[in-house]
């Protein structure tokens, strides 16, 4: 296997696979191998009609597909190793080459975990914290939102997005939007003819959201590193017996980590609200 690795200037990874032709035919001998022994063709058992009619029968690009899915995880994975990456999402996979007795080749997009600048941020934050901290006589005080804390943190931290990461999340919410516009009973016209907008102003609108969160998410991640916050297993017993209905208990069970992550993000709020 050999590969190639570009880099851009938002952090995206490009890295260009070529599979060897002598691997390519050892993975179809393996596929075609399997695809025999449950083969049932008539007047054989099963599994037990000759290989060579066997693979008369089969599907051409069906077996490239599987060996395709048996070489990719391995290539991959082996490219990642060789160039010491660490990606933090799956990788987009567009096949370049599927040629027969050719060389095969695939560019995998991916990439790693940002480099995140925190900057000053505790200055900033402070700013906003200190208003909650005048009294007034005859007055509570008002404690300070989260909004304003993270509108602070990401007035300071310095984060490059890499456009694989903000684009996938910019379709994640404007598949939430289309489900919701379902649930109504509307088409997507219908919903932006009553928004007064088009689809791509709708979706340039998602792309500042979707940005805004992702780096309020790394930051408060690598706050939360820095300061060494964390989550123990009975804050998350804890909150999973607070589920309302036993179907959110399940689905917190199931999703221990991400429930981990949100607590973890809530501690990392409260510690920033007290500075």
């Amino acid at each position: 296997m050999i590969s190639a690795i570009q880099k851009t200037e938002d952090g995206t990874i490009n890295l260009t696979v070529t599979i060897p032709v002598s691997r390519v035919e050892d993975a179809r001998k393996a596929v075609v191998e399997s695809f025999s022994k449950e083969a049932e063709l008539p007047g054989f058992r099963k599994g037990k009609a000759p290989k060579k009619l066997v693979e008369e029968k089969l599907d051409e690009e069906k077996i490239k597909e599987e060996v395709l899915r048996k070489l990719l995880p391995q290539t991959y994975l082996e490219a990642t190793k060789e160039h010491n990456l660490n990606p933090i999402v799956s990788p987009q996979i567009h096949v370049q080459k599927l040629d027969e007795d050719k060389d095969w080749q695939y560019v995998a997009v991916t990439c790693e975990m940002p480099e995140i600048d925190l900057e000053k941020y505790k200055e900033e934050v402070k700013k906003v914290t200190a208003k909650g901290k005048i009294i007034v006589p005859g007055k509570e005080p008002q404690p300070v939102s989260f909004e304003e804390i993270s509108r602070a943190i990401l007035s300071s931290v310095k984060i490059k997005i890499p456009k694989l990461i903000l684009g996938r999340e910019v379709d994640r919410l404007l598949s939430q939007t289309l489900d919701e516009i379902k649930r109504l009973g509307m088409t997507l016209d219908q919903y932006l003819a009553s928004t007064g907008k088009n689809a791509e102003q709708l979706r340039v609108e998602y792309e500042a959201k979707a940005e805004n969160d992702i780096r309020l998410e790394f930051a408060l991640a690598k706050i939360s590193d820095s300061e060494n916050i964390t989550v123990t297993d009975e804050e998350i017993n804890n909150a999973i017996k607070e589920s309302k209905t036993d179907e959110e208990r399940k689905s917190l069970e199931q999703n221990r980590y991400l429930l981990a992550t949100v607590i973890r993000q809530r501690k990392t709020l409260e510690f920033l609200r007290s500075l």
